[in-house]
């Protein structure tokens, strides 16, 4: 029987979480090591992608993007494609559920609307000072901005463009309006290439480029390069766009200086997409490049006394692990100098130790997706959060680029809508798998954080959003001074 202390204490934290917190943990029990549980959002328990917080006023808003599915919206009673879900976290521990926004009708890769990425009209050189706008993907076919001043009564705001054969991670610089979509051009050969808008007037998109490898490009020959799967910016200052091209294989690490690819001639011909090209990084082919995150002039400790390269510049490459069991490489974080970025090389990796949790036969993936991708001054060259499927998220510690070292992690529990995790169409083929691909587990797809500090992470098998802090000697990494209040 419980006694009278526990239960009041498991009052006490319903109190605190909401019961939709004391919900994330039916069927087992959390894992946390230096960090933990502050809030929870079910998500409808829909398949989620990209979690962005953006502050609108005196509020903390999420937006989150959604894999392709068919879920009853409790806002409305009706059953609505996945989309765009919005929150409110302004109170981290009791989340507050605001809208769904329909995506496209599909499942998993087909549809939904995976990508969301927010900026206000403050920001925005042409913006209504005003406003906040959402830039999200519309299933495979269309980029879209959606006025969300008010979040819960979002409205479409225009069709950027559409009739596409793909999208995925699009990056929006909100200090100069430029985005770098990933889209299929029906021209191109591939269905994920960029295609740059000036979109600093949200309601009228400017046509700058299209863009991708030698190769990708209408009337090329040969075997088409890979995919792209996004890119981030480092904005006029830093002059470069890394691009990140493939999944789980054939990676390409693209640098490109900024001003030559925005004013370079738009012609995609070979000599013209070669142009603004600084390097590329060819990785084995056993890896890809999911996310690509650059921390620019990191202050080496070890290197401190050293006569040269005491500051270095770093891109830190995640893979995207897509198979069950293992049945594919160790897809891991790899840590490369750009210092000279026309000769970038490799310095470290980081990778969680499958045997610490027997992750091959955990059931659903083991390995890296993503990375956290706002640089909030709070964690910036000091940690990183890399999302690891079921092995949940790993904080690590990266002030020393050329010794990762992990300082945290956090494994949710599996809850009621946890499902089994549907090996994508086409990829199970000819594997050897086991009762193993069988099992629900935990599927942490994506990452991110706030400004005031907090962890956002997203589930792939529908387990909801879980909103986490760090805690004991992690925390203390962080420089807290620089924290939104």
């Amino acid at each position: 029987m419980m006694g009278y202390n526990s239960l009041r204490t498991g009052i006490l934290i319903s109190i605190l979480l909401g019961s939709s917190a004391l919900h994330a943990q039916e069927g087992g029990r959390n894992e946390g090591k230096n960090m933990h549980l502050v809030g929870y959002n079910d998500l409808q328990a829909r398949t989620a992608y990209q979690p962005v917080i953006h502050k609108q006023g005196n509020r903390w808003i999420a937006y989150v993007g959604h894999h392709g599915d068919n879920k009853l919206n409790s806002l409305t009673g009706k059953m609505e494609d996945n989309g765009t879900s919005i929150i409110d976290v302004t109170d981290p521990k009791a989340p507050r559920y605001l809208a769904h926004i329909p995506g496209e009708e599909g499942k998993a890769e087909a549809g939904g609307a995976q990508m969301a990425r927010v900026c206000s009209g403050a920001e925005l050189p042409k913006g209504d000072k005003n406003k906040f706008y959402l830039l999200r993907v519309f299933g495979n076919q269309a980029h879209e901005i959606w006025d969300v001043t008010d979040p819960a009564k979002p409205s479409i705001l225009t069709t950027i463009v559409r009739g596409l054969k793909g999208t995925h991670k699009n990056f929006w610089e909100c200090d100069t309006g430029i985005a770098y979509l990933v889209s299929g051009d029906p021209a191109w050969r591939v269905s994920r290439m960029t295609q740059i808008y000036d979109l600093s007037d949200p309601a009228k998109p400017v046509f700058i480029r299209n863009f991708g490898l030698a190769g990708q490009q209408p009337g090329a020959t040969g075997a088409a390069p890979i995919n792209l799967h996004g890119a981030i910016s480092t904005g006029p200052k830093g002059n470069r766009v890394y691009f990140g091209y493939g999944t789980n294989t054939d990676g390409v690490l693209q640098i490109v200086d900024r001003e030559k690819l925005l004013k370079g001639a738009a012609e995609p011909t070979v000599e013209n997409l070669l142009a603004p090209q600084v390097s590329r990084l060819d990785m084995p082919s056993m890896h890809g490049a999911h996310t690509v995150f650059p921390m620019m002039g990191v202050e080496v400790p070890g290197f401190a006394k050293s006569l040269l390269g005491k500051k270095r510049d770093i891109v830190v490459i995640t893979d995207e692990a897509i198979q069950k069991e293992c049945m594919e490489g160790m897809q891991q974080s790899w840590f490369v100098d750009v210092t000279v970025d026309t000769k970038p090389f490799g310095v470290s990796n980081f990778s969680v130790p499958e045997k610490s949790g027997n992750f091959c036969t955990k059931g659903g993936r083991f390995g890296t997706h993503s990375s956290n991708e706002n640089m909030t001054p709070l964690y910036y060259k000091r940690i990183m959060f890399f999302a690891y499927f079921n092995a949940g998220v790993r904080a690590v510690d990266v002030r020393d680029p050329f010794n990762p070292k992990e300082i945290a992690s956090f494994v949710p529990a599996l809850n009621k809508n946890t499902v089994v995790l549907e090996t994508p169409a086409g990829l199970g083929a000819n594997m050897p798998v086991t009762e193993a691909s069988k099992r629900r587990a935990i599927q942490t797809n994506n990452v991110d954080v706030d400004d005031r500090g907090y962890i956002y992470i997203v589930d792939r098998a529908n387990s909801g959003m879980h909103i986490l802090e760090l805690t004991g000697t992690a925390r203390a990494i962080a420089n807290w001074s620089a924290a939104a209040k």
